[in-house]
């Protein structure tokens, strides 16, 4: 988002963005991609460097990846804290998530901590699996 003249926001704006990231975070996959459809940016960023990404991974939306990640989402994109989507997904153990994003080319290794080293420090053997799995 950025700032207008005057140096606010548009409160229409923020309202709009609160309510797509809301839409990522709950999986509401056909009302998000109406909006993405209608030219909100599919790497759209909150004030804490989430895109709507990282959030639809965190939370278990694998439809809802795979519908940003098909209108062009960043998935190598990290927030403020050096987190990627597909070591949110892994974290998550949501194994779809995971699968869409490598698919689309996600690299295990990329982001702080990575998803490698997420699976192995919460100790997530399947998750390490299918990283390995899905890189061969």
């Amino acid at each position: 988002m950025s700032e207008q003249q005057g140096g606010s926001f548009d409160p229409e704006v923020i309202e709009l963005a609160r309510r797509v990231f809301d839409l990522a975070r709950s999986g509401s996959t056909e009302e998000l991609a109406g909006y993405l459809d209608a030219g909100v940016p599919a790497n759209l960023t909150n004030d804490k460097g989430d895109t709507l990404l990282i959030l639809a991974a965190y939370h278990g939306h694998p439809d809802a990846v795979a519908t940003l990640l098909a209108h062009g989402a960043d998935h190598s994109r990290t927030n403020d804290r050096g987190q990627s989507p597909l070591s949110a997904a892994v974290f998550k153990q949501s194994a779809e998530t995971v699968r869409h994003l490598m698919a689309a080319g996600a690299d295990p290794d990329g982001g702080q901590p990575s998803a490698r080293a997420t699976a192995v420090f919460f100790e997530l053997p399947a998750m390490s699996a299918l990283l390995e799995q899905a890189g061969h």
